[in-house]
């Protein structure tokens, strides 16, 4: 009899489970593939239950995956993975309606190759600079500095001008200027190695697919309808989903290198440019005019005049002034002192009278001409002269 009992509890139970985890799928989960589903109920609810499971109950009710999983038409050879985490991070951006009331947005993503696990993601409205340093500032923060970075040949990465350049020219010395990506990694050092096709990095390709499943799902499940939303979302994202697809690396020593505490990583991931300051430490950047000021915000910082300077320009940072070892601050102008010097010249030029010179001045006097002598005489006279004179026979 109590056997009996359990036995039609239990069926009572998974009658009950079956109709709860159906009506669930169809209305609150309803564009999750199987697989995604049974890791939020876990998470959200607390219901364990087997893929093999969830498949057949949902299979059962009529339910498809919203995403059926093809044999690929063309088969590419996978590159063995790297041995230490740290060695090598692949970096990509893709643009995705991933909120609907928002539009397209750019996810940037950066996936270690050893582990498999998703380091940092970023989203901003178009694939951007800023969006890469963000990327590395999380990355550097929580991990360290990687060896290198793996990363397509777009613009940030590498000049457009680098393969323009001819031997001849390359052994006269002529090298071609490095984006401003390059150089925040080039002062970090972090290598970028640029890949020639989306295959070559197909770890962080194939990241986007599985995103634009789950991340999409997951940010209209938790009510996320913004892109400052979103970008708080992540780390949460992230510590659920490394820990369902990231893997163990052959070498469990990982390759990230910690950053110097007496570097100011604000200072590295940012907008440089050259300028020169004049005699008031005044610069121009923009079609405005900043001055050189130290911390209090009115000294003028002691800076050589028509000394160069490197300005530097973020988000995170506004503008700041490096010029030696030392950063400054800057204080915005409303007008150019050169400007205002050369109107109070025009000003006090317009009211002086005019210089009027006395008459006895040298200018008023002319110019004194002597009179000029000359001789109407015959060669027969002169040859008279010349023979008769006592002089000429010494």
């Amino acid at each position: 009899m109590v056997i009996l009992l359990l036995l039609l509890f239990y069926d009572i139970v998974i009658v009950k489970l079956f109709c709860d985890n159906v009506i669930m799928r169809k209305e609150q989960y309803f564009d999750t593939n199987f697989s995604h589903f049974r890791d939020l109920l876990e998470d959200d609810k607390g219901i364990i239950l087997s893929n093999s499971s969830v498949y057949r109950i949902l299979d059962n009710a009529g339910i498809q995956s919203p995403r059926k999983h093809r044999r690929p038409r063309k088969i590419h050879a996978r590159r063995e993975r790297m041995p230490q985490a740290g060695m090598l991070v692949q970096i990509d951006c893709t643009s995705f309606e991933w909120i609907p009331s928002v539009g397209n947005m750019a996810l940037h993503g950066a996936i270690d190759d050893a582990t498999g696990q998703v380091l940092a993601l970023y989203f901003t409205e178009n694939e951007c600079m800023n969006g890469y340093f963000e990327l590395m500032r999380t990355i550097i923060g929580q991990y360290g500095i990687p060896i290198s970075l793996y990363a397509d040949k777009h613009t940030i990465f590498a000049s457009p001008n680098k393969g323009k350049i001819s031997i001849e020219e390359q052994l006269e010395g002529k090298v071609v200027n490095e984006t401003q990506f390059q150089m925040a990694m080039s002062t970090l050092g972090i290598s970028i190695i640029n890949a020639r096709s989306p295959q070559a990095k197909g770890r962080v390709e194939r990241l986007w697919n599985t995103l634009q499943d789950r991340l999409r799902a997951e940010l209209r499940i938790y009510g996320i309808d913004s892109m400052e939303k979103a970008n708080e979302f992540l780390p949460k994202f992230l510590e659920r989903y490394n820990k369902r697809f990231a893997i163990e690396p052959q070498d469990p020593e990982p390759a990230f290198r910690e950053l110097p505490p007496d570097i100011d990583l604000d200072n590295i991931l940012c907008v440089k440019l050259s300028r020169k300051v004049d005699n008031g430490g005044v610069f121009s950047l923009h079609s405005q005019y900043y001055q050189v000021v130290c911390d209090d915000g009115k000294t003028v910082a002691p800076i050589v005049p028509r000394a160069k300077i490197t300005v530097l320009t973020s988000p995170r940072i506004g503008i700041r002034v490096q010029y030696g070892n030392n950063i400054y601050a800057v204080k915005k102008l409303d007008e150019p002192p050169k400007k205002a010097q050369k109107a109070n010249k025009a000003s006090s030029s317009s009211t002086a009278k005019p210089y009027k010179p006395s008459p006895t001045h040298p200018w008023k006097q002319g110019w004194q001409k002597a009179p000029s002598y000359w001789y109407e005489e015959s060669d027969r006279e002169i040859l008279e002269a010349l023979y008769n004179s006592s002089r000429a026979w010494h």
